[in-house]
Protein backbone atom coordinates (compact mmCIF):
# COMPACT_ATOMS: atom_id res chain seq x y z
CA UNK A 1 0.00 0.00 0.00
CA UNK A 2 2.77 2.63 1.24
CA UNK A 3 4.89 1.85 -2.24
CA UNK A 4 2.04 1.94 -4.28
CA UNK A 5 0.73 5.42 -2.76
CA UNK A 6 5.10 6.72 -3.24
CA UNK A 7 4.39 5.73 -6.81
CA UNK A 8 1.34 7.93 -7.49
CA UNK A 9 2.31 10.50 -5.33
CA UNK A 10 6.24 10.53 -6.98
CA UNK A 11 5.42 8.68 -10.29
CA UNK A 12 7.39 5.66 -11.45
CA UNK A 13 11.17 4.74 -10.96
CA UNK A 14 13.22 5.83 -13.88
CA UNK A 15 16.28 3.64 -14.65
CA UNK A 16 19.72 5.17 -15.53
CA UNK A 17 19.44 4.64 -19.12
CA UNK A 18 16.84 7.54 -18.90
CA UNK A 19 18.95 10.28 -17.02
CA UNK A 20 19.79 11.98 -20.64
CA UNK A 21 15.97 12.89 -21.24
CA UNK A 22 15.69 14.36 -17.54
CA UNK A 23 18.08 16.85 -18.90
CA UNK A 24 16.41 20.42 -19.68
CA UNK A 25 16.78 23.32 -22.71
CA UNK A 26 17.92 27.15 -22.21
CA UNK A 27 14.51 28.26 -22.20
CA UNK A 28 13.58 25.64 -19.26
CA UNK A 29 16.38 26.03 -17.55
CA UNK A 30 16.60 29.62 -17.01
CA UNK A 31 13.22 28.94 -16.13
CA UNK A 32 13.94 26.82 -13.08
CA UNK A 33 17.38 27.71 -12.55
CA UNK A 34 16.80 31.95 -12.54
CA UNK A 35 13.30 31.87 -11.09
CA UNK A 36 15.14 32.90 -7.69
CA UNK A 37 17.02 35.54 -9.31
CA UNK A 38 14.18 37.12 -11.81
CA UNK A 39 11.67 36.66 -8.66
CA UNK A 40 13.79 39.17 -6.34
CA UNK A 41 12.38 41.96 -8.04
CA UNK A 42 9.07 40.87 -6.19
CA UNK A 43 11.04 42.05 -2.80
CA UNK A 44 14.45 43.27 -2.84
CA UNK A 45 13.00 46.49 -4.43
CA UNK A 46 10.82 46.51 -0.88
CA UNK A 47 13.63 45.44 1.71
CA UNK A 48 15.68 48.48 0.38
CA UNK A 49 12.53 50.86 1.43
CA UNK A 50 12.15 49.48 4.43
CA UNK A 51 16.02 50.60 5.03
CA UNK A 52 15.95 54.42 3.94
CA UNK A 53 12.07 55.52 4.24
CA UNK A 54 12.25 55.27 8.24
CA UNK A 55 15.12 57.48 8.26
CA UNK A 56 15.37 59.87 5.03
CA UNK A 57 11.88 60.00 4.35
CA UNK A 58 10.75 61.10 0.93
CA UNK A 59 14.81 61.47 -0.09
CA UNK A 60 14.17 57.94 -0.31
CA UNK A 61 12.89 57.82 -3.97
CA UNK A 62 16.14 59.96 -4.88
CA UNK A 63 18.53 57.08 -3.77
CA UNK A 64 16.66 54.27 -4.12
CA UNK A 65 17.03 54.33 -8.02
CA UNK A 66 21.00 55.17 -7.64
CA UNK A 67 21.09 52.05 -5.07
CA UNK A 68 19.48 49.98 -7.87
CA UNK A 69 21.84 50.53 -10.38
CA UNK A 70 24.97 49.85 -8.43
CA UNK A 71 22.97 46.05 -7.82
CA UNK A 72 22.57 45.95 -11.42
CA UNK A 73 25.95 46.25 -12.34
CA UNK A 74 27.37 44.10 -9.94
CA UNK A 75 24.58 41.44 -11.04
CA UNK A 76 25.98 41.94 -14.79
CA UNK A 77 29.38 41.56 -13.30
CA UNK A 78 28.99 38.50 -11.50
CA UNK A 79 26.92 37.26 -14.70
CA UNK A 80 29.85 37.48 -16.93
CA UNK A 81 32.15 35.92 -14.58
CA UNK A 82 29.98 32.84 -13.85
CA UNK A 83 29.33 32.58 -17.65
CA UNK A 84 33.26 32.10 -16.98
CA UNK A 85 32.93 29.28 -15.05
CA UNK A 86 30.40 27.67 -17.02
CA UNK A 87 32.90 27.22 -19.75
CA UNK A 88 35.66 26.30 -17.38
CA UNK A 89 33.76 23.85 -15.32
CA UNK A 90 31.05 21.80 -17.47
CA UNK A 91 30.38 19.28 -14.69
CA UNK A 92 28.98 22.03 -12.63
CA UNK A 93 29.67 22.58 -8.53
CA UNK A 94 30.20 26.30 -9.04
CA UNK A 95 31.86 28.44 -5.97
CA UNK A 96 32.70 25.36 -4.44
CA UNK A 97 34.85 23.69 -7.69
CA UNK A 98 36.15 27.15 -8.40
CA UNK A 99 37.54 28.00 -5.49
CA UNK A 100 38.84 24.75 -4.59
CA UNK A 101 40.72 23.91 -7.59
CA UNK A 102 42.24 27.33 -7.42
CA UNK A 103 42.37 28.49 -3.93
CA UNK A 104 42.63 24.71 -2.23
CA UNK A 105 40.49 22.95 -0.36
CA UNK A 106 39.60 24.86 2.51
CA UNK A 107 38.81 27.92 0.32
CA UNK A 108 36.40 25.17 -1.45
CA UNK A 109 34.67 23.91 1.55
CA UNK A 110 33.96 27.62 2.46
CA UNK A 111 32.62 28.58 -0.50
CA UNK A 112 30.36 25.13 -0.68
CA UNK A 113 29.12 25.52 3.00
CA UNK A 114 28.40 29.56 2.10
CA UNK A 115 26.51 28.76 -1.11
CA UNK A 116 24.43 25.70 1.20
CA UNK A 117 23.08 28.19 3.52
CA UNK A 118 22.41 30.71 1.16
CA UNK A 119 19.84 28.32 -0.73
CA UNK A 120 18.10 27.00 2.81
CA UNK A 121 17.83 30.89 3.25
CA UNK A 122 16.27 30.76 -0.06
CA UNK A 123 13.55 28.59 0.15
CA UNK A 124 12.36 30.03 3.58
CA UNK A 125 12.55 34.18 1.82
CA UNK A 126 11.08 33.17 -1.36
CA UNK A 127 8.04 31.28 0.29
CA UNK A 128 7.33 33.99 2.79
CA UNK A 129 7.80 36.23 -0.24
CA UNK A 130 5.37 34.56 -2.06
CA UNK A 131 2.93 33.90 1.28
CA UNK A 132 3.13 37.77 1.41
CA UNK A 133 1.79 38.23 -2.01
CA UNK A 134 -1.04 35.97 -1.19
CA UNK A 135 -1.96 37.83 2.10
CA UNK A 136 -1.80 41.09 0.19
CA UNK A 137 -4.40 39.57 -1.91
CA UNK A 138 -6.75 38.02 0.52
CA UNK A 139 -5.73 39.78 4.31
CA UNK A 140 -7.85 37.65 5.77
CA UNK A 141 -5.26 34.57 5.57
CA UNK A 142 -2.90 36.75 7.12
CA UNK A 143 -2.84 35.24 10.35
CA UNK A 144 -2.04 31.64 8.66
CA UNK A 145 0.98 32.54 7.02
CA UNK A 146 3.36 30.03 8.62
CA UNK A 147 1.37 27.95 8.21
CA UNK A 148 0.57 28.21 4.18
CA UNK A 149 4.47 28.82 3.79
CA UNK A 150 5.32 25.33 5.46
CA UNK A 151 2.39 23.66 2.85
CA UNK A 152 4.32 24.78 -0.05
CA UNK A 153 7.19 23.58 0.85
CA UNK A 154 5.97 20.44 1.28
CA UNK A 155 4.23 21.09 -2.47
CA UNK A 156 7.67 21.79 -3.80
CA UNK A 157 9.48 18.36 -2.52
CA UNK A 158 6.81 16.36 -3.98
CA UNK A 159 7.08 18.38 -7.55
CA UNK A 160 10.97 17.53 -7.25
CA UNK A 161 10.75 14.17 -5.89
CA UNK A 162 8.83 13.75 -9.38
CA UNK A 163 12.00 14.19 -11.71
CA UNK A 164 13.82 16.96 -13.21
CA UNK A 165 11.94 16.71 -16.63
CA UNK A 166 8.72 17.39 -14.83
CA UNK A 167 9.26 19.65 -12.56
CA UNK A 168 10.54 21.94 -15.52
CA UNK A 169 7.78 21.37 -16.99
CA UNK A 170 5.42 22.31 -14.47
CA UNK A 171 7.61 25.61 -12.83
CA UNK A 172 9.02 27.24 -16.09
CA UNK A 173 5.47 28.61 -16.87
CA UNK A 174 5.11 30.82 -13.84
CA UNK A 175 8.20 32.26 -14.36
CA UNK A 176 7.54 33.30 -17.46
CA UNK A 177 3.79 34.45 -16.45
CA UNK A 178 5.75 36.49 -13.76
CA UNK A 179 8.38 38.74 -15.99
CA UNK A 180 4.81 39.03 -18.91
CA UNK A 181 3.32 40.17 -15.40
CA UNK A 182 5.61 42.82 -14.64
CA UNK A 183 6.45 43.85 -18.57
CA UNK A 184 2.41 44.30 -18.21
CA UNK A 185 3.02 46.31 -14.61
CA UNK A 186 5.51 48.59 -16.07
CA UNK A 187 4.33 49.69 -19.63
CA UNK A 188 1.31 50.43 -18.14
CA UNK A 189 2.67 52.44 -14.93
CA UNK A 190 5.01 54.55 -16.82
CA UNK A 191 1.95 54.91 -20.14
CA UNK A 192 -0.33 56.40 -17.27
CA UNK A 193 2.03 58.68 -15.33
CA UNK A 194 3.22 60.06 -18.26
CA UNK A 195 0.04 60.72 -19.65
CA UNK A 196 -1.24 62.78 -16.66
CA UNK A 197 -3.85 60.48 -15.65
CA UNK A 198 -2.41 58.95 -12.51
CA UNK A 199 -4.08 59.42 -8.90
CA UNK A 200 -2.93 57.62 -6.04
CA UNK A 201 -5.55 54.67 -5.01
CA UNK A 202 -3.57 52.18 -2.93
CA UNK A 203 -3.47 54.37 0.06
CA UNK A 204 -1.32 52.08 2.14
CA UNK A 205 -1.40 51.96 6.13
CA UNK A 206 1.91 53.44 6.95
CA UNK A 207 1.20 54.45 10.62
CA UNK A 208 4.29 52.13 11.41
CA UNK A 209 6.36 54.49 9.07
CA UNK A 210 7.96 57.10 10.55
CA UNK A 211 8.75 60.36 7.51
CA UNK A 212 12.16 61.42 9.06
CA UNK A 213 14.78 63.78 7.77
CA UNK A 214 17.75 61.91 8.93
CA UNK A 215 21.44 62.37 7.53
CA UNK A 216 22.07 60.09 4.22
CA UNK A 217 24.79 58.29 5.37
CA UNK A 218 27.61 55.94 3.71
CA UNK A 219 26.20 53.26 5.99
CA UNK A 220 22.60 53.89 5.63
CA UNK A 221 22.90 53.47 1.33
CA UNK A 222 25.21 50.14 2.57
CA UNK A 223 22.63 49.19 4.74
CA UNK A 224 19.97 49.36 1.58
CA UNK A 225 22.86 48.23 -0.99
CA UNK A 226 23.11 44.95 1.28
CA UNK A 227 19.17 44.29 1.46
CA UNK A 228 18.31 45.17 -2.19
CA UNK A 229 21.68 42.78 -3.17
CA UNK A 230 19.15 39.91 -2.00
CA UNK A 231 18.07 39.97 -5.68
CA UNK A 232 21.38 38.53 -6.48
CA UNK A 233 20.50 35.48 -4.96
CA UNK A 234 20.12 32.58 -7.27
CA UNK A 235 22.68 33.89 -9.98
CA UNK A 236 25.37 30.94 -9.31
CA UNK A 237 22.78 28.20 -9.65
CA UNK A 238 23.37 27.71 -13.49
CA UNK A 239 26.90 27.22 -12.99
CA UNK A 240 26.64 24.63 -10.19
CA UNK A 241 24.16 22.43 -12.47
CA UNK A 242 25.61 22.89 -15.89
CA UNK A 243 25.74 19.01 -16.19
CA UNK A 244 21.46 19.40 -15.92
CA UNK A 245 21.08 21.37 -19.60
CA UNK A 246 21.21 19.12 -22.83
CA UNK A 247 23.80 18.68 -25.08
CA UNK A 248 25.78 21.09 -25.55
CA UNK A 249 25.09 21.70 -21.62
CA UNK A 250 28.04 24.50 -21.46
CA UNK A 251 26.56 26.44 -24.94
CA UNK A 252 22.75 26.51 -23.21
CA UNK A 253 23.75 27.52 -20.13
CA UNK A 254 25.47 30.64 -21.12
CA UNK A 255 22.79 31.22 -23.07
CA UNK A 256 20.74 30.83 -20.16
CA UNK A 257 22.85 33.60 -18.40
CA UNK A 258 21.75 36.02 -20.83
CA UNK A 259 18.34 35.27 -20.69
CA UNK A 260 18.58 35.72 -17.13
CA UNK A 261 20.93 39.21 -17.52
CA UNK A 262 18.28 40.48 -19.71
CA UNK A 263 14.87 39.52 -17.70
CA UNK A 264 16.63 40.83 -14.73
CA UNK A 265 17.66 43.98 -15.89
CA UNK A 266 14.31 44.98 -17.34
CA UNK A 267 12.51 43.80 -14.36
CA UNK A 268 14.42 45.02 -11.62
CA UNK A 269 14.99 48.25 -13.13
CA UNK A 270 11.14 49.20 -14.05
CA UNK A 271 9.99 48.11 -10.96
CA UNK A 272 12.40 50.10 -9.46
CA UNK A 273 11.96 53.13 -11.20
CA UNK A 274 8.36 52.84 -10.92
CA UNK A 275 8.54 52.86 -6.95
CA UNK A 276 10.33 55.98 -7.48
CA UNK A 277 7.84 57.82 -9.46
CA UNK A 278 4.53 56.27 -7.69
CA UNK A 279 5.79 56.72 -3.94
CA UNK A 280 5.47 53.30 -2.66
CA UNK A 281 5.64 52.88 0.60
CA UNK A 282 6.76 49.71 2.77
CA UNK A 283 3.70 48.22 4.78
CA UNK A 284 3.71 45.12 6.38
CA UNK A 285 0.27 43.99 5.01
CA UNK A 286 0.12 45.25 1.68
CA UNK A 287 3.91 44.35 -0.72
CA UNK A 288 5.30 47.24 -2.78
CA UNK A 289 4.39 45.25 -5.91
CA UNK A 290 0.51 45.07 -5.06
CA UNK A 291 0.50 48.49 -3.80
CA UNK A 292 2.07 49.87 -7.34
CA UNK A 293 -0.45 47.26 -8.85
CA UNK A 294 -3.28 49.15 -7.36
CA UNK A 295 -2.25 52.21 -8.37
CA UNK A 296 -1.49 51.35 -12.39
CA UNK A 297 -4.45 49.34 -13.09
CA UNK A 298 -7.03 49.22 -9.71
CA UNK A 299 -8.24 46.40 -7.55
CA UNK A 300 -9.30 44.40 -10.26
CA UNK A 301 -8.30 41.11 -12.60
CA UNK A 302 -4.72 42.68 -12.92
CA UNK A 303 -4.80 42.83 -9.20
CA UNK A 304 -5.25 39.16 -8.51
CA UNK A 305 -3.42 38.37 -11.48
CA UNK A 306 -0.30 39.64 -10.62
CA UNK A 307 -0.37 39.06 -6.90
CA UNK A 308 -0.80 35.03 -8.32
CA UNK A 309 1.86 35.25 -10.72
CA UNK A 310 4.10 36.76 -8.17
CA UNK A 311 3.16 34.01 -5.18
CA UNK A 312 4.09 31.24 -8.02
CA UNK A 313 7.51 32.39 -9.11
CA UNK A 314 8.48 33.26 -5.26
CA UNK A 315 7.73 29.65 -4.80
CA UNK A 316 9.12 28.73 -7.87
CA UNK A 317 12.04 30.77 -6.63
CA UNK A 318 12.30 28.14 -3.92
CA UNK A 319 12.62 25.46 -6.70
CA UNK A 320 16.15 27.17 -7.77
CA UNK A 321 17.38 25.84 -4.58
CA UNK A 322 15.90 23.09 -4.63
CA UNK A 323 17.49 22.06 -8.15
CA UNK A 324 20.52 23.37 -7.38
CA UNK A 325 21.33 22.44 -3.41
CA UNK A 326 20.99 18.47 -4.10
CA UNK A 327 23.54 19.11 -7.10
CA UNK A 328 26.38 20.99 -4.93
CA UNK A 329 25.40 18.27 -2.32
CA UNK A 330 26.51 16.12 -4.33
CA UNK A 331 29.65 17.26 -5.64
CA UNK A 332 30.69 17.90 -2.38
CA UNK A 333 29.91 14.14 -1.40
CA UNK A 334 31.40 12.95 -4.10
CA UNK A 335 34.95 14.27 -2.13
CA UNK A 336 34.02 13.03 0.90
CA UNK A 337 33.05 16.13 2.99
CA UNK A 338 29.53 15.57 3.73
CA UNK A 339 27.82 11.73 4.17
CA UNK A 340 27.62 10.11 0.60
CA UNK A 341 24.02 9.36 0.89
CA UNK A 342 23.89 12.79 -0.67
CA UNK A 343 25.42 11.63 -3.70
CA UNK A 344 22.97 8.51 -4.32
CA UNK A 345 19.90 9.42 -6.91
CA UNK A 346 16.50 8.43 -5.99
CA UNK A 347 14.12 6.71 -7.97
CA UNK A 348 13.43 9.33 -10.18
CA UNK A 349 16.93 10.31 -10.60
CA UNK A 350 17.42 13.22 -9.06
CA UNK A 351 19.24 13.65 -5.80
CA UNK A 352 16.01 13.09 -3.01
CA UNK A 353 18.25 13.20 0.08
CA UNK A 354 19.51 16.23 -0.62
CA UNK A 355 15.88 17.35 -1.37
CA UNK A 356 14.35 16.75 1.66
CA UNK A 357 17.44 17.69 3.79
CA UNK A 358 17.14 20.85 2.35
CA UNK A 359 13.15 21.25 2.70
CA UNK A 360 13.42 19.92 6.99
CA UNK A 361 15.91 23.30 7.06
CA UNK A 362 13.86 26.26 5.46
CA UNK A 363 10.69 24.75 7.47
CA UNK A 364 12.90 25.04 10.63
CA UNK A 365 13.86 28.88 9.44
CA UNK A 366 10.35 29.73 8.64
CA UNK A 367 8.76 28.47 11.65
CA UNK A 368 11.15 30.30 14.01
CA UNK A 369 11.16 33.50 11.83
CA UNK A 370 7.25 33.33 11.72
CA UNK A 371 7.05 33.69 8.15
CA UNK A 372 8.05 37.22 7.87
CA UNK A 373 10.46 37.93 5.37
CA UNK A 374 11.93 41.43 6.71
CA UNK A 375 14.04 39.14 9.37
CA UNK A 376 15.24 35.95 6.97
CA UNK A 377 16.75 38.93 4.42
CA UNK A 378 20.05 39.70 6.86
CA UNK A 379 20.59 35.98 6.92
CA UNK A 380 21.59 36.34 3.01
CA UNK A 381 24.61 38.97 3.39
CA UNK A 382 27.41 36.92 4.62
CA UNK A 383 27.03 34.01 2.67
CA UNK A 384 26.26 34.75 -0.32
CA UNK A 385 28.82 37.42 -0.62
CA UNK A 386 31.22 35.28 0.53
CA UNK A 387 30.67 32.87 -2.43
CA UNK A 388 30.43 35.11 -4.76
CA UNK A 389 34.11 36.36 -4.03
CA UNK A 390 35.69 33.10 -3.69
CA UNK A 391 34.18 32.23 -6.95
CA UNK A 392 35.30 35.42 -9.29
CA UNK A 393 38.48 34.90 -6.93
CA UNK A 394 39.13 31.88 -7.93
CA UNK A 395 38.15 32.55 -11.52
CA UNK A 396 40.84 35.32 -11.45
CA UNK A 397 43.80 32.66 -10.27
CA UNK A 398 42.40 30.21 -13.07
CA UNK A 399 42.76 32.99 -15.63
CA UNK A 400 46.05 34.27 -14.30
CA UNK A 401 47.51 30.77 -14.72
CA UNK A 402 46.02 29.54 -17.71
CA UNK A 403 45.59 32.71 -19.51
CA UNK A 404 42.69 31.74 -21.85
CA UNK A 405 40.98 33.93 -24.44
Amino acid sequence: MFNQLMRWVLGDRLSNSQLGEQNFNVFRGMAILSSDAISSVAYAVEEMLWILVPIIGLASYLWMPRVAGAILLLMLILIFSYRQTVEAYPNGGGAYIVAKENMGTIYGLIAGSSLSVGYIVTVAVSICAGTAAVTSALPVLYPHRVLIAVVIIVLLVIGNMRGIRESAQIFSIPTYAFIAAMLALIVAGLLKYFSGNYTPTAAPVVAHVSFGTGVVSVFLLLRAFSSGCSALTGVEAISNAVPNFAPPSQKNAKAAYLLLATAVLVTFGGVAYLVRIYHAVPDPQLTVIAQLTIDVFGKGFMFYFIQVATMLILAMAANTAFAGFPTLLSVIAQDGYVPRQLALRGHRLNYSNGIIFLAVMAIILVLLFQGDTHLLIPLYAVGVFTSFTLSQSGMLLHWLRLKPK
